[in-house]
């Protein structure tokens, strides 16, 4: 028997991703080449110990380029800009600002998500041209409490042993080059 097809690793890592989505906030697509276009997908997987969701604040990572929300309905969606240590050039136009936090709020008790449910909050963006790592950070309010998913490891990118985790992106080096959305 051959356990080792395309086909039984995506099963494997299929369940692997539903298993953190349940335990923490995470990436739907947890890689993605360098200075490429990326959507990046949070899934949220539980509330505050029982209690819904009523909102998610997004820390943009530095190097993560142009972030746009999509927007929900039954959420009111706001962003906060800061000046960028480095600007860069988008399609002729430097960028002095950028977007650095995104934040979804529920915009009833009937809109707030419930523990029991699932839900993916989306922002797209463009990744840094060097591969390595990138840590969003996810502030998870609740109608009781809050979960704080900002944690990240001192080196590398190994979440094990961290109770409240960031959000990994690992940025990978595919050798293309080129302008992308």
């Amino acid at each position: 028997m051959k356990i080792n097809t395309p086909k039984t690793l995506a099963v494997c890592a299929a369940l692997f991703n539903l298993g953190l989505a349940q335990a923490h906030v995470v990436l739907q697509d947890p890689a993605a080449a360098a200075g490429t276009g990326y959507r990046a997908t949070f899934t949220v997987g539980h509330g505050c110990e029982g209690s819904a969701t009523t909102s998610i604040k997004v820390r943009i990572p530095d190097g993560f380029l142009g972030a746009k929300p999509m927007p929900k309905a039954g959420w009111t969606l706001t962003t906060t800009t800061s000046k960028l240590a480095k600007p860069y050039d988008s399609h002729g136009k430097t960028i002095t600002e950028d977007v650095s936090e995104v934040t979804w709020t529920a915009t009833s008790q009937d809109s707030a998500l419930p523990d029991a449910w699932y839900d993916e909050f989306v922002l797209r963006g463009t990744t840094p041209h060097q591969p390595g790592v990138l840590w969003f950070k996810v502030l998870q309010s609740c109608e009781k409490g809050q979960n704080d998913w900002s944690q990240v490891p001192a080196s590398g990118s190994s979440t094990k042993g961290l109770k409240s985790p960031a959000a990994l992106l690992e940025v990978i080096d595919t050798g293309a080059t080129g302008h992308q959305h």
